[in-house]
């Protein structure tokens, strides 16, 4: 415990600069589009190609969401994500974006528009103790959404290589997944802090945890039966459909840690296998991305 009480606003800071100046974002003219196998990649990896590029070029509306629930973000905060993640995130999507099009795939409809329970929280959000509880949820919500990353991106990485498309894997997939570490150890890092250094009441951790339960959603979701059917089959193409509580336990061991306190031995919170569970079924129901499109 004493070790995570040494994260300071300037170590975050620290970490932030770090990742600026060792990640700047992709550039367009670094990928090699070269694809060997259009249709593989059209018909097995369309529902991925196009849920990975939807997700990150939401980071748009992704920095609207946190200037509306964080009215007076700390320095560390407003660097991360107006400096670094959101130029890293949107090359990320237009470099996706890209690969796409060269394949005959539609472009990405990212949705932007920030919903209303944001907005809600947003109009609280200006009392500071409302404010921590916002941003203990955004750093538990950002640490989900780049474990899902990392792992989507390991798991597609190895899968093109099987299949023989390099120039693919090496410049963009490859490029890409190796930011989304780094995202992560940010989240972690702020999500240790705000739990352990008292800035939080126990009745902003009870709100955080009833909040954090109630609107738990996989990444890019957004509650949509087509995006989580999308989702559901990101989840299978990449193989981790047979092993839900697994990787439940990847992306949601965080929480249970610091927000949940392991309760009861809890290895990570009921929501992430349920919300896990959920998709994987839509998906069975639906069909694939690419079904849908004809």
């Amino acid at each position: 415990m004493a070790r995570l009480r040494q994260i300071t606003d300037a170590t975050l800071l620290a970490h932030v600069n770090k990742l600026g100046e060792e990640h700047p974002p992709i550039r367009m003219d670094s990928v090699d589009f070269t694809v060997n196998n259009p249709d593989v990649l059209r018909t097995r990896f369309a529902g991925v190609l196009d849920y990975l590029a939807r997700v990150e070029l939401e980071v748009e509306r992704n920095v609207l969401e946190l200037l509306t629930i964080m009215p007076n973000p700390s320095e560390a905060d407003k660097v991360f994500y107006s400096d670094v993640w959101y130029d890293q995130e949107i090359a990320h999507g237009q470099i996706l974006d890209e690969l796409k099009r060269r394949i005959d795939l539609p472009e990405a409809e990212p949705l932007l528009q920030v919903g209303f329970a944001v907005q809600a929280l947003g109009a609280l959000a200006k009392w500071e103790p409302i404010q921590d509880v916002a941003r203990t949820i955004y750093y538990f919500t950002g640490a989900s959404t780049e474990r899902q990353a990392v792992l989507a991106y390991n798991a597609l990485s190895s899968q093109l290589d099987e299949w023989g498309e390099l120039a693919v894997r090496d410049t963009i997939i490859n490029q890409i997944k190796r930011q989304e570490p780094g995202h992560f150890a940010f989240y972690r890092m702020s999500a240790e802090k705000i739990t352990t250094d008292g800035t939080l009441r126990p009745w902003q951790l009870y709100l955080a945890r009833v909040l954090r339960e109630h609107s738990y959603e996989l990444v890019g979701t957004h509650h949509d039966p087509q995006h989580q059917a999308t989702m559901g089959e990101v989840i299978d193409v990449l193989g981790f459909s047979g092993q839900l509580e697994v990787f439940a336990k990847e992306i949601g061991r965080l929480e249970a840690k610091l927000l949940w306190a392991n309760r009861q031995g809890m290895e990570f919170p009921p929501y992430v296998l349920r919300a896990l569970r959920e998709s994987v079924e839509m998906y069975r129901e639906q069909g694939s991305f690419a079904a849908r499109l004809s």
